[in-house]
């Protein structure tokens, strides 16, 4: 039995959920998402909540169960709240700068590194070595940070590099003399 998927999503104050064929709509403040809804699961949209329930007793179905119900808990709150992941950079000459929908990142490479910011996100630079990713659908903020990250990733030596904040760096002692 799944612990998380026995527990309904709340559907809070001015958002409407909604299933059309095989996908679950989403509405609030923020913004609209949709998923695609698996077989194996059922749902139901009732008493301002979404029940999700295995739609038989296979293991298949099983597995799918508490993912699926956290899915659809994550599309609820990136339409209220949203989501926002923060990069911390460190070295010396490493920075970031934002210019509207381009993230400008200077690490140390002979070329700056220009990123496109993919649709349905904002990315603010407070300071120069910080970067803010925000918006509504978890996967894609978390998929842009990746990437960010990807070009510089933090070493163990000196701790140089784009991390996310509270991210700890295990450090290396190095070679004694």
């Amino acid at each position: 039995m799944s612990r998380i998927g026995k527990r309904p999503v709340a559907i809070p104050s001015g958002v409407t959920a909604q299933i059309e064929g095989n996908e679950l709509s989403v509405k609030g403040p923020k913004g609209t998402l949709a998923m695609g809804l698996s077989d194996l699961v059922t749902y139901n949209v009732e008493d301002g909540a979404i029940a999700v329930t295995p739609a038989n007793d296979t293991k298949a179905a099983r597995s799918h169960w508490g993912m699926q119900r956290t899915l659809v808990s994550n599309l609820v709150e990136g339409v209220t709240q949203g989501y926002t992941k923060v990069l911390e950079i460190t070295g010396v000459g490493y920075r970031a700068n934002a210019q509207g929908k381009r993230l400008k990142l200077q690490l140390g490479y002979s070329h700056d590194v220009d990123l496109e910011v993919p649709e349905g996100l904002e990315v603010k630079t407070p300071d120069q070595t910080t970067v803010e990713i925000s918006g509504i659908d978890k996967q894609a903020v978390g998929q842009f940070a990746a990437e960010v990250r990807r070009w510089r990733k933090p070493e163990p030596y000196k701790g140089k590099g784009i991390k996310y904040r509270g991210e700890y760096i295990f450090r290396k002692e190095g070679k004694k003399k």
